[in-house]
């Protein structure tokens, strides 16, 4: 898909030059988000523990026109969080925008069967690795008095899923975090918002996609019958961030096919 050559894109023209750490990065729907404000002229700082797989995805958007950089660091390590807040605002003066993309579901399991050590690995990188960006960056954001944060959550943070039981937590806690900050920051110039999407054909859900039974109830399930194509993520992250978004905070904008809908 072409979207994010649309002219409707236009109207984000004000993102040009700002500076936009995105967690999760190197691949999928944070390396597409990364792709849609390189194109409006933004530097993008792309997040993630393998540098390697940063540097590949920072070589095409370079070559590509855009301006982008690699940072690598754990997100669920506040040590590391702090520093990579610090040293991506030493570099460029400023953090403008926060895309907290990162996450992992690396189990399908029922909760009687999920142990301790499987819960918390997946509450540490999807709900307090959000907690300690947005203390980090939001302290530095706070300091300039303004900024915008988007959550990257899931339709699992508003309806079940089966045998995903932490995930649903972890993205349930994130909506509302996204809430509890924007009314803690609004006064002191900082938007959080999230997006939440549904099912996207990316190469974390290849196996999904391609399964004969599993893939086709997706899709009957979704009212749209059809997973999410990635440049479809892009304009909802465009949108929260800019100025055309002024007077929206504390919102969560799902962008599922309709799934929460039904």
């Amino acid at each position: 898909m072409n979207g994010e050559n649309s002219p409707a894109f236009a109207v984000f023209a004000d993102l040009a030059d700002k500076v936009v750490i995105i967690t999760g990065g190197g691949r999928g729907l944070g390396r597409t988000i990364a792709d849609g404000f390189a194109k409006q002229g933004a530097t993008v700082v792309l997040v993630g523990r393998s540098l390697e797989q940063l540097n590949i995805a920072v070589r095409v958007i370079n070559e590509a026109g855009g301006k982008a950089a690699a940072f690598q660091a754990d997100i669920a390590d506040e040590d590391s969080v702090s520093a990579l807040c610090k040293s991506v605002h030493d570099t460029y003066g400023r953090i403008d925008v926060l895309v907290n993309n990162a996450g992992i579901n690396p189990w399908y399991k029922s909760a009687e069967n999920t142990t301790l050590q499987e819960w918390r690995q997946i509450i540490d990188v999807n709900l307090t690795g959000v907690f300690l960006t947005c203390k980090y960056a939001g302290q530095l954001m706070l300091n300039a008095g303004q900024g915008s944060i988007i959550n990257i959550t899931s339709v699992a943070g508003r309806v079940g899923l089966a045998k995903t039981t932490a995930y649903c937590a972890a993205k349930g806690g994130v909506e509302m975090l996204t809430r509890q900050l924007a009314l803690e920051w609004a006064a002191r110039g900082i938007r959080v918002n999230a997006v939440a999407p549904g099912y996207f054909a990316t190469d974390l859900t290849e196996g999904l996609r391609t399964h004969p039974v599993l893939g086709r109830r997706v899709m009957d399930r979704t009212p749209l019958g059809r997973f999410g194509e990635l440049q479809e993520i892009v304009g909802a992250s465009l949108f929260l961030a800019s100025s055309a978004a002024s007077y929206v905070t504390g919102h969560s904008l799902a962008v599922d096919g309709g799934w929460t809908a039904c």
